[in-house]
């Protein structure tokens, strides 16, 4: 299996982070993809990759949640100098956030678009948060339609009509512990979904899948998001994580 989006540089993993990474491994996950958040990250996100080597992958960009009015662009020319210094297998987290600050839209549009325009420029798939914000970032996403913009629409808790105008822009939902929660509602629709345009993800430290919810979240709590793609799917547990880990090694193609 492959946690597409696991933030394992977080503060809550400082105590036990090995231990934890260790813990997942032996759950059969094989790779994991950690999406930036901003720079003061960056150093720690980018040495936990070093140390696990060919297992662990950075992603570069500025999360929409901290696209502040005092220092936003001059984060971007942190982002812009890291994309040109060497690889990432994709641009992430990026998006638009409006539950947090809806005062910052039209900064957080400006990085977002501009992100974007980094990725097909170097061919990259972006990772997007959207959050109380799919019409916005779908009207950004309209705007920059190109046969090289593609990724995967983090934590998609959207509705059935949202996941299929993801998919018809190229895009694949990443599917986490949200798909558990009794008042999550994605797993009503899902099954409508093909598996092939599906990846999982914890998120972790957030958003753990039942029974951990409200607890920290960690990589190895994978299976439980998969197996409730078993239930969803009717397919057998290795079907799921043959099918969702081929998903997940396209979209990151370019890094493996």
């Amino acid at each position: 299996m492959i946690d597409t989006h696991t933030h394992l540089y977080s503060d809550q993993f400082d105590s036990d982070r090995d231990q934890m990474i260790q813990r997942a491994m032996d759950k059969g996950i094989t790779k994991f993809y950690l999406p930036a958040i901003d720079s003061q990250y960056h150093q720690k996100m980018l040495d936990l990759e070093s140390k696990y080597p060919g297992q662990i992958f950075a992603m570069m960009g500025l999360h929409p949640c901290d696209v502040k009015p005092e220092t936003w662009e001059k984060e971007l020319e942190i982002v812009a100098h890291y994309l040109n210094e060497r690889t990432f297998p994709a641009i992430g987290e990026i998006g638009i956030d409006l539950y947090w600050d809806k005062s910052t839209l039209e900064i957080q549009t400006k990085a977002f678009e501009k992100q974007i325009d980094w990725a097909i420029e170097k061919d990259l798939p972006i990772v997007i948060h959207t959050r109380e914000s799919f019409d916005e970032v779908f009207e950004v996403l309209e705007k920059k339609k190109h046969p090289k913009l593609r990724g995967i629409f983090h934590c998609f808790s959207g509705n059935l009509e949202q996941a299929k105008h993801a998919i018809d822009l190229n895009f694949v939902l990443g599917i986490g512990g949200v798909v558990t929660f009794k008042n999550g509602k994605i797993d009503q629709f899902l099954h409508e979904i093909p598996l092939e345009k599906i990846v999982l993800e914890t998120d972790s430290p957030y958003l753990a899948p039942v029974p951990f919810r409200g607890k920290r979240n960690e990589s190895s709590y994978l299976e439980l998001v998969a197996g409730k793609l078993v239930d969803i799917y009717g397919l057998d547990f290795s079907e799921i994580d043959r099918i969702t880990t081929q998903n997940a090694e396209r979209v990151f193609a370019k890094s493996n």
